[in-house]
């Protein structure tokens, strides 16, 4: 049955906050699920039994892999005399009723395939699909006694003649998709149903009233550039994860020999906290294969299975992207008050890697469990760094937490007499607009002063009687390296820093150049502008002046300022997922013409990129970046797309604005 909650999520990136949808609230799938399915199109009873049997003997059915999925390839191309499904007798000769008993015997879930075209998706043999015998199929695949239905969109657009796929269908598949899941709903026994349309419709809008999980974007394929491409394609959907709808990242590549240890940890770990569905795509045991005991280890990692099955089902989302230096921080809430982060270091080589913890709204942390390292550390301020392997990841879990900006003196201070230092302290952008608050232990005991101190300032704040916390203007540089000396002959308890709130310049303040072009949005799109410029290339960058203010008697000194950038990027790889589609755009930002910062930003939009309100161009996220270079006085700052090493896009992403933090 169909059952209504609403529950609004905060986006991360900018997108408005989104209302999880009506749901299928029918007690499946209230965590990821978590199973089997490697042969593809290729399957046949004797490896499906070995593999089934695998899942069992190497312990992976009790951390929770229980569905079998037997993919494309099992049926053929006519249907029996009586309409009726079948299976290929040579491939599966004992039947599919035999092989998911065989399944259910070993305390296994049975999964299988179909389409919602005319033709199951193309192998070479044709097998037929169920368009038109929902019903029928439903009630076949019960007898069957199924548990899990992956129901697939290919030969599925009737006007264009049945095509094996089709990135740009005339109307949604949405319908089609409804209609498999009534005729599941009319069978006794409730299933997993798993949408697999390709993220062409969006299908995060429509798809968990009608199935517990959906297929965010193309198929994954055996190369790590593929994890790049479906993180970005996952981005504007992790506001829609949550028990009972689930956005699909695809089956995994750990244990086929196509990446390394580290690839590997970090396709699982981002998998898991994005709150996909774990479903090992390697071959576990048959008679040409064993998976390795590197992968095997990987994918029995209790940590990271706990992460991705818990209860409080929030997708974790992305944070901060550095893609000058190639890495960047996701993160999100577990139970407990807990929260995961993952820092990503695409580089080929192996470094220390930051995580700041205020870029994931923190902080101090008590515990920091790094999962990868087998590490645990105490007390954490502002920042932890731990080793990454080239690809590899930091996947972090950080309990008893503080919230960013909060500065307890008996975790961040060295007291001496009268004198009390706070180490660490965070500054996203270099600004003397800083306000500090003071909190004192007691109330001031009669009128006095307190005295801050730091390398670059000297601030004498009066000091009321029965004060209980005074507040002042500070100046800090970019970064975590900040210290403050404060003389107060009343004990501290806490500090509290706040960032400048900054000056937002829209893009209609911006100058065009070349082929770049202002364009109006509808009402409440292209927030928080209602314009957005785009056709933005290297040869047509904008531009605009914004006045800075650099606190140095030298002149010719520049500052470090931070940039929250409100953009637009739809441009989905569905028909290039296969090679080189990245589902990303490039941005470029210079600074008194100096050198440009870049970000390969991700997709944002939250529609339809056919049948949706401005094609999901119209739907606006952000990100933080950090520019040198400015200086006091009046700044030309270039927003381009400047491209450089295998960055070749021709235009960047649509730009709304940006947030100018000084």
């Amino acid at each position: 049955m169909l059952s209504r909650i609403v529950l609004l999520v905060s986006l991360t990136l900018g997108v408005d906050a989104v209302a999880l949808l009506p749901r299928l609230n029918d007690g499946v799938a209230t965590t990821p699920p978590m199973g089997y399915n490697h042969y593809s199109c290729s399957p046949n009873e004797t490896t499906i039994r070995s593999n089934a049997k695998a899942l069992v003997d190497l312990g992976l059915d009790a951390l929770g892999y229980r569905y079998v999925g037997i993919d494309c390839g099992w049926t053929v191309a006519d249907r029996l005399s009586n309409g009726s499904l079948t299976w290929n007798e040579t491939l599966f000769p004992s039947g599919f009723p035999a092989v998911g008993q065989y399944i259910h015997d070993l305390g296994l879930l049975f999964g299988v395939y179909e389409d919602a075209g005319i033709k199951t998706c193309d192998t070479g043999i044709d097998q037929v699909g169920s368009l038109f015998h929902e019903e029928q199929d439903a009630a076949t695949f019960m007898s069957w006694n199924i548990d899990a239905l992956k129901y697939d969109n290919c030969y599925s657009e009737e006007p264009t003649g049945y095509p094996n796929t089709d990135y740009a269908p005339s109307t949604s598949p949405r319908a089609r998709y409804a209609n498999m899941t009534k005729a599941l709903a009319a069978q006794d026994k409730k299933v997993l149903f798993q949408i697999c349309e390709w993220g062409v419709d969006f299908p995060a809008l429509w798809a968990p009233s009608l199935a517990h999980t959906w297929r965010i974007g193309n198929d994954i394929i055996p190369a790590w550039r593929a994890i790049f491409r479906t993180l970005n394609q996952a981005v504007p959907q992790t506001s829609f994860a949550g028990p009972g709808q689930w956005p699909d990242l695809d089956m995994m590549e750990v244990g086929n020999d196509v990446l390394t240890v580290p690839e590997e940890q970090t396709h699982f770990s981002l998998w898991a906290i994005l709150k996909s569905p774990l479903v090992i795509g390697g071959a576990l045991k048959d008679e040409w294969t064993a998976i390795s005991e590197a992968s095997l280890a990987i994918l029995s990692n209790k940590d990271v299975i706990v992460f991705n099955q818990d209860s409080l089902g929030q997708s974790a989302s992305l944070r901060r992207r550095w893609s000058d230096q190639g890495y960047e921080v996701w993160s999100g809430p577990l139970s407990g008050g807990r929260t995961v982060a993952a820092v990503i270091n695409w580089a080929d080589e192996a470094r220390e890697l930051t995580l700041s913890l205020p870029d994931i709204g923190l902080q101090s942390a008590g515990i920091v469990r790094d999962i990868w390292n087998n590490k645990t550390s105490s007390n954490v301020k502002t920042s932890y760094t731990g080793s990454v392997e080239p690809h590899g990841v930091l996947l972090l879990e950080l309990q008893d937490t503080v919230s960013a900006g909060t500065y307890a003196s008996k975790v961040f201070a060295t007291i001496n007499g009268d004198q009390t230092t706070f180490h660490s302290i965070y500054a996203n952008t270099t600004s003397a607009n800083y306000t500090l608050t003071v909190e004192f232990e007691e109330p001031a005991a009669s009128k006095t002063t307190l005295i801050l101190k730091s390398p670059s300032q000297e601030v004498k704040i009066p000091v009321s009687p029965s004060a209980k916390s005074v507040s002042a203007t500070i100046f800090l540089a970019a970064g975590s390296s900040n210290e403050l000396t404060i003389d107060s002959s009343n004990p501290l308890k806490s500090l509290h820093v706040t960032a400048p709130s900054g000056e937002y310049y829209p893009c209609t303040s911006f100058t065009l150049g070349g082929s770049s072009k202002l364009e109006k949005c509808d009402a409440d799109f292209c927030a928080p502008v209602g314009s957005k410029i785009g056709y933005i290339a290297a040869e047509s960058a904008i531009q605009a002046t914004i006045s800075a203010t650099v606190d140095d008697e030298s002149q010719n000194s520049t500052a470090s300022k931070y940039l929250e950038v409100d953009y637009i990027n739809n441009d989905i790889a569905l028909a290039t997922s296969w090679g080189w589609g990245s589902s990303s755009r490039n941005l470029t930002i210079s600074v008194n013409g100096g050198k440009s910062v870049r970000l390969e930003v991700p997709l944002t939009g939250q529609h339809s990129e056919l049948f949706g309100p401005g094609k999901g161009w119209w739907d606006s996220s952000k990100l933080g970046i950090l520019v040198d270079g400015w200086k006091d006085g009046s700044n030309e700052v270039v927003i381009g797309n400047d491209v450089a090493g295998d960055v070749s896009q021709t235009y960047g992403p649509d730009f709304v604005g940006l947030r100018f933090y000084d």
